[in-house]
């Protein structure tokens, strides 16, 4: 398998003498099975390799936490920079997988969260004397662990809680991507919280009080609509691509602008919703329980026509639009905004 991905014997040598050779060697092979292309291999065949040497490591089992670091302090090396959050989740998804296979993934095991006790009162407060919805007591619980977890390490009691940790948690949130709005329900949750834990004695009720909340504005989450510059300018970029993924991009792009089309319905867009001869296209609006008929416009018409000979892959799928990286299937609602 190895001289089929690397052409110098010095490399191949390498992955063959390292540990788990074997092993590695059959998963790659089911991997090209399931239509993964070279590239792709080759990666993977990298990353294994470092996963089996952590494995070697550490005995011959290895947790999540183990695997996520060794395979952090590879990607750095290799890129010069720390890896960001999309590729730790793909390469963590690839060593998992493998790991799994020849079960020498070890669980992890984490501490009792600290003020586990205290949560379980404040939820049980919740339910029991406001009556909230289980939704809203879940949201409020997750919300406050998430600070509670934030904490230094000898922040043991709520005594030693102060304003300053809560603002710093909330600036953290915020740089985080976090909006007013979010960061609102936020810190509500947290006054709900401490103004409990007040009641119960556990800290003073100025930590409460002392939390402000982000102002919110009339209509700031209405989103602003792109110039017609601006979308001439998208349209442009797209159709001077020439990958498989920029002409597909730009088919999916017409279609969204000149018929304002959701993502559902471009998504659930088949090959036999196009009539050539008369020129239309049938749209699935299953919101309205109706699928009319349209004028295909021309340059739409040109940018699918130009997909289905130049990029569309060949299988059995009458979807129209495909994923551009093997293995081959319809594009899911979330593939339309987030790329192959």
């Amino acid at each position: 398998m190895y001289d089929e991905l690397f052409r110098q014997p010095a490399v191949i040598a390498r992955y063959r003498a390292g540990p788990y050779a074997e092993e590695r060697e059959h998963f790659l092979r089911q991997a090209k099975a399931n239509g993964y292309a070279s590239l792709t291999l080759e990666r993977m065949a990298h990353f294994l390799l470092v996963t089996a040497h952590a494995i070697e490591r550490h005995g011959g089992q290895i947790n999540a936490g183990q695997l996520r670091s060794a395979l952090v302090e590879c990607a750095e090396r290799r890129l010069g920079r720390s890896p960001s959050g999309h590729m730790v989740k793909r390469l963590l998804g690839v060593a998992e997988a493998w790991l799994l296979s020849i079960d020498a993934l070890s669980p992890t095991l984490t501490p009792e969260p600290r003020f586990d006790e205290e949560l379980r009162a404040f939820a049980e407060h919740m339910r029991v004397e406001q009556g909230l919805a289980s939704a809203t007591i879940k949201n409020r619980e997750h919300l406050t662990r998430g600070f509670l977890g934030s904490l230094p390490p000898h922040v043991r009691s709520f005594g030693k809680i102060t304003l300053d940790h809560i603002e710093a948690f909330l600036r953290a949130e915020a740089k985080r991507g976090w909006n007013r709005r979010s960061l609102r329900q936020l810190g509500s949750s947290l006054r709900c919280f401490f103004r409990f834990a007040a009641y119960q004695g556990w800290c003073s009720a100025k930590l409460a009080t002392g939390i402000e909340l982000p102002r919110l504005y009339d209509l700031e989450d209405v989103p602003r609509a792109p110039t017609v510059e601006e979308v001439d300018q998208l349209l442009a970029t797209a159709a001077a691509g020439n990958e498989a993924f920029a002409i597909r991009d730009h088919a999916i792009l017409l279609l969204l602008i000149h018929y304002g089309l959701r993502r559902g319905e471009v998504q659930r867009l088949t090959l036999d919703d196009l009539d050539w001869k008369a020129e239309t296209i049938r749209i699935d609006r299953r919101k309205s329980r109706e699928a009319p008929t349209y004028p295909l416009s021309a340059s739409a018409g040109q940018a699918i026509l130009r997909y289905l000979r130049e990029a569309r892959p060949r299988c059995d799928s009458r979807a129209l639009f495909l994923t551009a990286l093997p293995p081959f299937r319809p594009l899911s609602c979330d593939g339309i905004t987030r790329g192959p």
